[in-house]
């Protein structure tokens, strides 16, 4: 096959710049928002940035799984919009509220139940000698806040999917964009105790958050109601919750790996985390900026991903299946080329970066040791993320929840946990040994990529 089979014409790129352009902007808004955040609560100390680190690991996996719970719905949103089915759309919707209301009520219980205790697992003493109890105080008044940010967050993720499903991408970036300018203005005045109110530190932080999720979903719901026009689907939509059983039998059959795979994914980060902070506080802080920073720069293929599922899912939809095929080659190279030069601009910016940091000088070099990992690491990374996606466009769930989540438990997690429980190796190659897994895992998503078991059309008529 000649390189041109991966390079797409002008009117692909263009196709694809529409689609991804809006999903890339407001993620790294949002993430270099995320950055500021971070940089603001690293002002109060190092105890408060763990702390807050900590939770927020905690809440990625809540958020997760409401990004898997109503990614099952999602496949089928995508392909009965390639279908131009309205009513198929709607009952999609009604399928996602259910599936966001268990979800918030399910973590809801177990993080008012079982908060400390989950935080107390990542405190371990380390070479610098920082206040494991301060930090335990420090988290435990962060989750608490950050609580009231859960139903909002479900709301706009049911609106967000469904309008990016439909073509509608700019609205949820510009929500996106509104929200992370009202958290940075707010983390700045409740943080630092700014325009005659008091300092709050992490909690401050945490109402910041809470404030800017209830205008995202605010400006997300209310657009979309507005606009039925360009979202016929909403008209009526909340009549009835009623939805057909076959098409709610089909998107559990579909999304229950999905969710499965979302919760057990981010969960396996967080053992990840719990496996390198037995090496001490100090590394749960290091990986909190490098965390940050990454996510920052890991956009690119990020959106990427979103932008496979949309662009394969619309095509399958409408059964152009050799088109698909086509450009989801196209669109897994143009995204291995983008993280390529994205991962070398990281690398140069990676000793810069952590300086901005009021953290000890030993967090700081650990953590630019973190960050050229990841760098390194990152087009390997954007190849696995375009292959999961691609599977998920055609409803592999089960697949995907192997080659994802199974992966992670059945070979990551337990050389993670080997080696920082038997072994005395530095934190640094730990990570790049567990990382460095990925190559396997990419070869298994080249060859189920090859083997077009993924092409399927969901919605057909019978």
């Amino acid at each position: 096959m000649s390189l041109r089979n991966y390079i797409g014409d002008r009117a692909f790129y263009r196709r694809l710049l529409a689609v991804m352009a809006p999903i890339l902007l407001q993620n790294v808004i949002t993430n270099f928002v995320s950055l500021l955040d971070n940089v603001m609560v690293g002002r109060v100390g190092t105890e408060p940035m763990s702390g807050v680190a900590i939770v927020n690991q905690l809440l990625f996996v809540y958020n997760l799984c409401i990004f898997g719970g109503l990614a099952g719905p999602g496949i089928f949103t995508a392909q009965f919009y390639g279908k131009g089915d309205v009513k198929g759309i709607r009952d999609t919707l009604r399928i996602k509220l259910f599936i966001a209301l268990a979800s918030v009520g399910a973590f809801m219980a177990l993080f008012l139940t079982c908060g400390e205790g989950l935080i107390s697992l990542f405190l371990h003493q380390g070479e610098e000698d920082l206040d494991l109890a301060a930090t335990l105080s420090f988290g435990m008044d962060y989750l608490h806040v950050m609580l009231w940010q859960m139903v909002p967050f479900a709301v706009t993720q049911m609106y967000s999917g469904t309008l990016r499903s439909t073509g509608e991408t700019v609205v949820p970036m510009a929500a996106g964009v509104a929200a992370v300018l009202v958290n940075v203005c707010f983390n700045y005045i409740l943080i630092f105790g700014k325009l005659g109110f008091s300092a709050l530190g992490v909690v401050g932080a945490a109402a910041a958050t809470v404030i800017a999720r209830c205008v995202e979903c605010v400006i997300v719901v209310l657009w979309t109601h507005l606009h039925r026009e360009r979202c016929p689907y909403i008209a009526g939509a909340w009549r009835s919750l009623r939805a057909p059983g076959e098409l709610a039998r089909q998107v559990m059959v579909l999304g229950a790996p999905l969710l499965a795979n979302e919760v057990l994914w981010a969960g396996g980060m967080a053992v990840f985390n719990q496996c390198y902070s037995l090496r001490g506080l100090e590394v749960v802080s290091a990986f909190n900026i490098s965390t940050t920073v990454s996510n920052l720069f890991f956009c690119a293929f990020l959106a990427m991903g979103d932008t496979v599922a949309i662009m394969v899912g619309k095509l399958l939809g409408a059964g152009e299946t050799e088109r698909a095929v086509d450009e989801d080659r196209k669109l897994i190279a143009f995204s291995v080329a983008l993280s390529v030069a994205v991962g070398a601009a990281m690398a140069l910016l990676s000793p810069l970066i952590p300086q901005i940091y009021n953290t000890t000088s030993g967090v700081k070099a650990l953590a630019v040791r973190l960050l050229l990992v990841s760098a390194a690491l990152m087009p390997l990374n954007a190849y696995v993320n375009s292959a999961y996606f691609t599977l998920r466009s055609g409803g592999k769930t089960v697949v995907t929840f192997l080659f994802d989540s199974g992966f992670i438990w059945a070979l990551s997690i337990p050389l993670a946990f080997v080696l920082s429980r038997f072994t005395a190796l530095p934190v640094v190659p730990m990570y790049a040994a567990v990382e460095g897994l990925n190559l396997v895992k990419a070869a298994v998503g080249f060859w189920l990529v090859k083997s077009r078991r993924w092409v399927n059309n969901l919605v057909e008529d019978p």
